[in-house]
């Protein structure tokens, strides 16, 4: 029975949750982080801006409902006009003695009030724009991919910022790790010291600086304990969900195996200086739209009486028509306005040189700091084992009375340093492989 039951927990080790992976955790991020979502909101705003901008080259039909009443001369006779019921009375015909040209028409100048409902329907459509309804719709579908290009740069930041948490709790745990093993070394020297005073063969001072440094390393322990927990904290926020453990990381990560020029034809800035340059030309487009001529279309039909929908056939009416208008002179501001849309254009042109400049440089300076992190993180390992051998070294001599305390505490500072120089060099190596990898939008393709 007891076999059977030491058999269920190593099962149960082996196939426990080791936690939250890197990649399931991109995912996550990806799904679930809400600067991510914002950015999403941002990409579908700009498809319906863009559907809108669209939609204008259809034309507009609205529908209008007319209510009036009046005693006001000239709008009743006009009521009766649009509703076809003008008679000769209207005009004071009655009151006309065939002799006096001058007689005032009463009927005419002081007419009943009058109810007036008219119903209309109309289409209006532009049939050229000189071009600008085709560049509006251009510079609205340029603007939804620059924001999908903006979506996708936050991504490849929140995934930079999550491997960067990744492998710096895993470099913290291996820290811990070397910390908590110094602490039991020094508990054990601690020990041995006190019986050695109790013995006489050393004096107070030398175990009052073996409880300062073990009390030193607690301190680091602690400290490194509360950034672990920082760190979670934060890949939780990323991940939108709490997160308690992850799945371990190497401490090296690989190097990303991309020329230069890939990764600058792969960049997004650079994609989003281009985007910039394609609309600055769309806008010069625009702004030429304005010395040509705009031609449109209309077309009505309606029914007007006093009653309302009373006899819709008998009344109604239409008209159409086309307009046409060409803005001749306006003080020179389209003329401004065009040659600041060819400068802007020089400018995003510009801006695109900049960026690729810029980015290349980058390129290069990360590259060479990784080569330079890797020569010195071969060097590092052979001096952090090298300390860690003279340190014991140093703790055998002591129990034999060939050194002193301080000599060993010494040695463990200095394994102590080394070890936290390779892991901050490490660190900083991972973190500009993963800038490099946001450069060459990796998680992106």
């Amino acid at each position: 029975m007891r076999r059977i039951f030491l058999f269920v927990l190593v099962i149960e080790f082996c196939f426990a949750d080791s936690g939250l992976s890197l990649d399931d955790a991109i995912k996550k991020v990806k799904e679930q982080n809400s600067e991510i979502a914002i950015a999403q909101f941002d990409e579908r705003i700009k498809t319906l801006e863009h559907q809108a901008a669209l939609g204008a080259n259809y034309g507009s039909l609205e529908l209008s409902q007319t209510a009036l009443r009046s005693n006001d001369a000239l709008s009743i006779f006009g009521y009766k006009l649009q509703s076809r019921q003008a008679t000769f009375a209207d005009f004071g015909f009655k009151q006309f003695s065939g002799s006096n040209y001058y007689t005032t028409p009463n009927d005419l100048n002081n007419p009943q009030d009058r109810n007036h409902f008219q119903t209309k329907i109309e289409y209006t459509l532009p049939l050229y724009s000189g071009g600008k309804l085709e560049q509006y719709g251009k510079i609205t579908q340029a603007l939804y991919e620059l924001s999908t290009l903006d979506r996708q740069a936050l991504t490849l930041q929140k995934i930079y910022e999550l491997k960067k948490s990744f492998f710096a709790i895993s470099l913290l745990d291996t820290y811990l790790y070397n910390l908590r093993l110094i602490a039991s070394n020094t508990a054990k020297l601690e020990a041995k010291t006190a019986a050695m005073l109790n013995e006489g063969y050393v004096k107070k001072v030398d175990l009052l600086e073996v409880q300062s440094k073990q009390a030193d390393v607690e301190r680091l322990i602690h400290q490194a304990e509360a950034n672990r927990e920082l760190l979670y904290a934060f890949i939780s926020f990323l991940v939108d969900e709490p997160v308690l453990r992850i799945e371990k990381k190497d401490e090296e990560v690989e190097m990303l195996q991309s020329s230069g020029e890939r990764i600058l034809n792969d960049n997004i800035e650079i994609k989003k200086a281009e985007q910039g340059v394609e609309i600055s030309k769309m806008n010069i487009a625009l702004q030429q739209s304005a010395f040509l001529p705009q031609v449109g279309a209309f077309a009505n039909y309606g029914s007007s009486d006093d009653t309302y929908m009373n006899d819709f056939a008998k009344n109604d009416a239409y008209t159409v028509g086309l307009q046409v208008k060409w803005n001749l002179f306006n003080g020179g501001s389209d003329k401004n306005n065009l040659e600041k849309a060819r400068v802007e254009n020089l400018k995003a042109s510009q801006q695109l040189v900049l960026a690729k400049k810029q980015i290349a440089l980058s390129i290069k300076q990360i590259q060479t700091q990784i080569h330079n992190d890797d020569y010195e993180i071969k060097s590092l390992k052979k001096e952090v084992e090298l300390s860690h051998l003279i340190y014991e070294n140093y703790a055998g001599r002591y129990e034999q009375k060939l050194v002193s305390i301080n000599d060993v505490l010494i040695k463990q500072s200095e394994e102590l340093t080394k070890v936290l120089r390779l892991k901050e060099v490490q660190n900083a190596r991972n973190e500009k492989i993963f800038e490099l990898q946001k450069l060459a939008s990796k998680e992106v393709q």
